[in-house]
């Protein structure tokens, strides 16, 4: 059985992959683009070994932060993992679409591109992208598919893309307004826990690799260090671009997967666990 746990940044995906692990004997899975690096991890809200419960998970911290890891790494990777532990219960976990789909879905890529989905980057930075890139550039700021198609111009995708492996959608949501200001003060309770230092150390040490330059939380503060905005500043363009690529998300997997969702009890996540186990129990076993 593969359960994929989705949804937004914020809502509880981690805590419900472990228990979803224990639950079913499983393995679990990174498919967050970010979580992949060594040392990014109070800006990526990175499970702590605390909250492993001795659960085994794959392909947390497996590159350093100056590598370049592509949709088609995590492809391979992620599919070796797969057929490696055929006989086991697997947990993906992660907001990550396009690295799902390229591992569940008949996904193609050549073996010498690099992709990228670009999910941390806003239209007006992947329009400045593109311009570095080729300053004849036409296409409208607003055409996102597009800028990201140019940036990724050897991306290859079957025309009809279906799943390769059986695996289930377990989406968790919650209103927008609850979830901006979960975001927000997840946004607080990063720098409380050191996010600034986190930062801090990667730009003295001049790393200006693409994890750094898409990231949110590292992208912004790499504006603070630069003198370009103040802290506050800084905070608030963290706290809005990390709303803006939930939105994405929900858009993303809306759009491109079927999965179930399930509101999240935030006063009891005991409620929220046992609802989706009940689902899973009755149509999965």
């Amino acid at each position: 059985m593969i359960l994929c746990v989705v949804g937004p940044t914020g809502v509880g995906k981690t805590k419900l992959s472990v228990a979803l692990a224990k639950k079913y004997n499983a393995i679990i899975i990174n498919a967050d683009a970010m979580q992949v690096y060594k040392g990014l991890d109070i800006g990526t809200a990175k499970i702590k070994e605390s909250e492993k419960e001795s659960v085994p998970h794959f392909l947390f911290d497996i590159k350093d932060v100056k590598e370049n890891y592509t949709v088609y790494d995590y492809q391979k990777d992620a599919r070796k993992i797969l057929e490696e532990n055929k006989d086991k219960n697997i947990v993906f976990v992660g907001g990550t679409g396009l690295y799902l789909k390229a591992a569940l879905y008949n996904y193609v890529f050549n073996e010498e591109e690099n992709n990228n989905n670009y999910d941390m980057l806003t239209n007006e930075e992947l329009y400045k992208l593109c311009k570095e890139k080729d300053e004849n550039m036409d296409i409208h700021l607003n055409n996102r598919k597009r800028l990201i198609r140019f940036l990724n111009k050897e991306k290859v995708e079957k025309e009809d893309c279906f799943q390769i492996y059986d695996a289930t959608f377990i989406g968790l949501t919650t209103n927008r307004e609850l979830l901006y200001e979960r975001i927000n003060n997840r946004v607080e309770e990063m720098f409380d826990e050191g996010l600034l230092e986190e930062v801090k150390y990667f730009y003295d040490n001049n790393i200006y690799s693409k994890a750094i330059n898409t990231g949110i939380g590292y992208k912004e503060l790499y504006k603070y260090f630069n003198k370009e905005i103040n802290l506050d500043e800084a905070k608030e363009l963290i706290k809005k671009n990390s709303r803006h690529y939930a939105k994405r998300q929900y858009t993303w997997f809306n759009n491109q997967m079927d999965v179930i969702w399930f509101n999240v009890d935030f006063k009891n996540f005991d409620n929220t666990i046992n609802e989706v186990i009940n689902y899973i129990d009755n149509n999965k076993i």
